[in-house]
């Protein structure tokens, strides 16, 4: 009997370092499918915020986990997790390999350490949670968070209520960090190479930079009006993605188009920080430079080859 783990290739790093074109490159050059860790792109109809990768750029690459739910609709970590494994399994069973593309670090560290908690709720405490951040705000519920689990309140912003929410319920249900469980002494569900593409912090920003404006550009004040004109509420769990919460205040006549779209970079780079610093704690992540693609594929091969 083959006890080995199912091998994944990951590919991650902060927003506008170039994962999508790597990942489709990868998949065209090792037999792959990509399955997508973005938080957003799940959602339909999300596309110009979230960079959603176009059909041409996909060059006829198989993408999952992409355009599966409703705006409306939570998406946890623990959804991804079990979601994407499935996707995992059945992409190995096609004899193909599966390449995990996005820059959303809970997602990843989800699929390869699973909450020991992920399946139980309690809604009566989740109902006085969601009370508490309306009455007093969501800064009052993040900070309920920082004070039992730092770690997590340091990579959850403030605004993703549901994933506060959620870490709280964790440590309400198990007396255990949502943080604790998700990977100290446990070992991963897959054999895994988790390449974080890095690139020198002022290009990061001057991509954020040009992404934004080419957001803009593309009509993403008319992508949030046709959403909520179609009935998305601006409460919808997918609107607290960044570039949608700044246009939505704009659309809502409380800031300027230039406030919005400064704040939209702002946030944007912020988050690359939260990012880089997730990634730098999760075990096994090699830093590559996103442009040595000599050396990535280098890394995969060898990846590949070993105990095979």
């Amino acid at each position: 009997m083959n006890n080995q783990k199912q091998k994944i290739v990951i590919i991650t790093g902060p927003t506008s370092v170039g994962k999508t074109a790597l990942g489709v490159s990868l998949a065209k050059k090792y037999n792959g499918e990509v399955v997508s860790a973005d938080s957003i792109q799940v959602y339909k109809g999300f596309d110009i915020g979230s960079a959603k990768v176009t059909e041409a750029e996909m060059q006829g690459v198989p993408h999952h986990l992409i355009d599966i739910r409703n705006p409306q609709d939570e998406y946890s970590a623990g959804d991804f997790a079990r979601e994407a494994a499935a996707k995992i399994d059945d992409i190995s069973s096609r004899g193909k390999l599966p390449i995990i593309v996005g820059g959303t670090g809970l997602y990843v560290n989800a699929l390869l350490f699973p909450l020991d908690a992920e399946c139980s709720r309690d809604d009566e405490y989740r109902a006085q949670l969601m009370e508490i951040a309306e009455s007093d705000g969501k800064q009052k519920l993040h900070d309920m968070l920082s004070a039992v689990d730092g770690e997590s309140a340091r990579c959850i912003h403030p605004n993703q209520v549901d994933r506060v929410i959620r870490a709280l319920e964790i440590y309400h249900i198990t007396g255990k960090t949502k943080s604790s469980q998700m990977q100290k002494n446990k070992p991963a569900v897959y054999e895994y190479l988790l390449i974080v593409l890095d690139r020198d912090r002022a290009e990061v920003y001057a991509g954020i930079e040009k992404r934004t404006n080419q957001m803009i550009e593309m009509g993403l004040e008319r992508e949030i009006r046709d959403l909520l004109y179609s009935g998305v509420p601006v409460d919808a769990p997918a609107m607290k993605g960044i570039g949608y919460k700044e246009m939505v205040a704009f659309i809502r006549g409380e800031t300027t188009l230039d406030e919005a779209v400064e704040e939209i970079k702002k946030h944007t780079r912020n988050y690359a920080k939260r990012q880089l610093t997730y990634f730098k704690k999760m075990d096994k992540a090699i830093f590559v430079p996103y442009n040595n693609i000599e050396q990535i594929e280098k890394l995969v091969e060898n990846f590949l080859e070993d105990n095979r």
